[in-house]
Order: C-alpha cells, then sequence, then structure tokens
C-alpha cells in the first residue's frame, strides 16, 4: 500500500465520518441541503486556488466563511429562513466562479481529487476535522434541543445566536474540507445521505449520531478503495458508495 493512498484513505475516513456526525444535525434541522449551495459557494475560492497552485481547501474556506456569516447576518435582520438565505447568497459564487474557473481544471472543482492530498494537507486536515469533531460533540446536544424548539432553549438559558454562529462555522469547515473529496457539486451527499441511512437503522439519539459517523467513514474508505482498483474519480465513487448503504438501510428500517 503506497503512501499516496494510504493519505487518501486516512483523510477521507476522518472527513467522511465527521461530515455524517455533523449530518445527523442538519437532517434533523433540514438542513443537510443547505451544504450544496455552500459546496458551490467554495468555487470561487477553488478556481482561485488552482489559478495560483495553492490548496483548494484553503482557497475555499475564506468564501465559505464569508458566506456563512453573510447568512448569520442576513437571519437576525429578516428573520428568513436559513436555507432560503443560502440560496440568496451561493448565487453570486457560482457566478464569479464562472468567470474566473480554468476549464481545463473544471474535474477537480466539480467532483474533487482526494487522491492527490500531500503530507501536510492531511495532517492539516486531520487536526481540524479532530478539532471540529470535539467541538460538535460538545455543541450537539444544545442543538437538537434549538431544533426542537428555540423557546424551550431559551428558557435553559441557551444563547441561540451563539450556539447558532458555531454550528454554521462547523458547517462551513466540513465543506471546505469536503470539496477537497467530493468537489463543489457533491458535498450536500457527503453530509445528507449518511445521516440518512442511519436515521433508517437508529432507534435512538445517540445509535443515530454514531451510526451517521460510521457510515460516512465507511462510505468514504469504499469509495476511495474502489477508486484504487479501478481508477475511476473517488468523490463520485464516494457518493455512490454512501447511496448503497442507504439503499440497504431501507431493507432494513426499524
Amino acid at each position: 500500500m503506497d503512501n499516496q493512498f494510504l493519505l487518501s484513505l486516512i483523510v477521507g475516513i476522518c472527513v467522511g465520518g465527521v461530515a455524517g456526525f455533523l449530518g445527523s444535525l442538519m437532517l434533523g434541522r433540514r438542513m443537510a441541503l443547505v451544504a450544496g449551495p455552500l459546496g458551490h459557494l467554495t468555487l470561487p475560492g477553488i478556481a482561485l486556488a488552482l489559478m495560483y497552485g495553492f490548496d483548494v481547501s484553503l482557497g475555499a474556506f475564506p468564501f465559505v466563511i464569508f458566506g456563512i456569516v453573510l447568512i448569520w447576518l442576513f437571519e437576525m435582520r429578516t428573520k428568513l429562513p436559513m436555507e432560503a438565505l443560502t440560496a440568496v447568497v451561493f448565487a453570486s459564487g457560482v457566478a464569479i466562479a464562472f468567470l474566473l474557473l480554468p476549464i481545463k481544471q473544471a474535474e477537480a472543482v466539480l467532483v474533487g481529487d482526494i487522491t492527490k492530498v500531500s503530507f501536510a494537507e492531511a495532517a492539516v486536515s486531520v487536526i481540524l476535522i479532530l478539532l471540529l469533531f470535539f467541538v460538535v460533540k460538545k455543541i450537539y446536544s444544545k442543538i437538537v434541543l434549538i431544533n426542537i424548539s428555540e423557546e424551550l432553549a431559551k428558557s435553559e438559558k441557551i444563547d441561540i445566536r451563539r450556539y447558532n454562529l458555531i454550528y454554521l462555522g462547523s458547517i462551513a469547515i466540513i465543506v471546505a474540507l469536503g470539496v477537497k473529496m467530493v468537489g463543489g457539486l457533491l458535498t450536500a451527499a457527503l453530509v445528507a445521505i449518511p445521516a440518512s441511512a442511519a436515521r433508517n437503522l437508529s432507534r435512538n439519539l445517540a445509535q443515530y449520531a454514531f451510526g451517521a459517523m460510521i457510515i460516512g467513514g465507511l462510505s468514504s474508505s469504499l469509495g476511495i478503495l474502489t477508486f484504487k482498483l479501478t481508477g475511476f474519480p473517488a468523490g463520485p465513487l464516494i457518493i455512490l458508495a454512501s447511496t448503497l448503504i442507504f439503499l440497504i438501510s431501507i431493507i432494513f428500517k426499524r
């Protein structure tokens, strides 16, 4: 097993697992598809990264953070649903991307390419994803309560705005890391499908969160292993592996 493949596998399992874990929160809030528009919002940053030769996740991160902050501010100002505000913000990102994007390098932007990750990129990604896991674990119960009832959360003296900002920031990080794996087009599936499969198989919240994390990591490993055997792009294979697990979960739905 060569080092490049091993690095890809480690990063894929870590990012896929935590994406599934975060997806279990997003699905409960009916926000799983928000990752898709946010993935599109990273496209200008990825285009700049390809033009100037730096890491695509590094290029994606400032754009998705800027988008998240705008959505958070607009939500407080307008009281419109977060999904609607996300759709408004991401359209401008896509337009800018099409102006900047080198067409010859479009595949890496659209479907990702985790198989070329360097050791430094892998180390940074794993450290970030571990920190993100502990942050999401810390806020998980609070966000679940906010999802159930904001009034109830307020009665428990939970600062809803602060937790929403942390929650949105967590989504931004997973999207920025996810575009390296599956590209800007498929990011929503990275968080939504493992969580959906886990919901079919779980009986309680703990099983649901843990199951989403396991399915996310398993899907990533299966996709990357299939890439090694077939040579097809790893990003779509990861999503197809996740979809297969989801279809199996329907058979065994509890």
